[in-house]
């Protein structure tokens, strides 16, 4: 893997996604959204989004006993929102809210496979 490349101060450099099925949410992040998924044995995988492609991993995927819905909301962009609903529904999650209208573009919350709630927005 390259030298770790973002290093940009204040700004959001890695997320951990807490999973309690990791093949399961591997193949999920990848199927609905394209991400690299890069296996570091049973209990974690990093993943590169379609910016990293290649370089540096966004985040990772680590495996948790349970997986509570809290107050941190990531949130994903999409440039075709529609088609970004209907890939999170075919890859095993569940649309919880929207899409609505919200200042500056539109969105929709999401459930992963293993109860985290994510959301995804694009321009209006």
């Amino acid at each position: 893997m390259p030298a770790h490349q973002h290093l940009v101060p204040r700004s959001v450099d890695y997320i951990e996604i807490a999973v309690t099925d990791l093949p399961a949410a591997s193949a999920f992040y990848r199927d609905a959204f394209g991400w690299e998924i890069v296996p570091y044995g049973d209990e974690y995988a990093g993943f590169r989004t379609p910016a990293e492609s290649g370089s540096d991993e966004a985040g990772g995927l680590r495996l948790a006993a349970e997986v509570t819905r809290g107050s941190t909301l990531v949130l994903l962009y999409a440039d075709d929102l529609e088609g970004c609903a209907t890939a999170v529904v075919a890859a095993g999650g569940r649309v919880t809210e929207g899409p609505y209208a919200f200042p500056g573009g539109r969105r929709f919350h999401f459930l992963d496979p293993s109860g985290n709630e994510l959301g995804a927005w694009s321009q209006a």
